[in-house]
């Protein structure tokens, strides 16, 4: 989904006016603050359910390498997304 690779992207620029723009406003916290020791390198799509361009629904599982104080890390995820008005929205991680 290209929302996730977006967001992946901003979490590795640190943008997060964009990481809040993209966020459903039901569940978009009212600040961000990023952790600047934080390095992104890479994103791994594991599996993907709906989000297509007929579709109001999606689930992305990822995960996310990262850097933090020259030790390696992964965050892996199962995102939801939701589509309003043509825009898609990330809304939060799935338990």
């Amino acid at each position: 989904m290209a929302l996730m690779r977006s967001r992946f992207s901003a979490f590795a620029l640190g943008l997060d006016e964009f990481l809040l723009a993209t966020w459903h406003p039901e569940t978009r916290p009212d600040e961000l603050e990023l952790d600047e020791a934080i390095v992104w390198g890479a994103l791994d799509i594991i599996r993907t359910e709906a989000g297509g361009p007929f579709d109001t629904r999606g689930v992305v599982e990822f995960e996310a390498h990262y850097r933090l104080l020259n030790q390696s890390g992964s965050q892996r995820e199962v995102s939801q997304f939701v589509r309003e008005a043509g825009r898609w929205y990330y809304v939060d991680a799935a338990e």
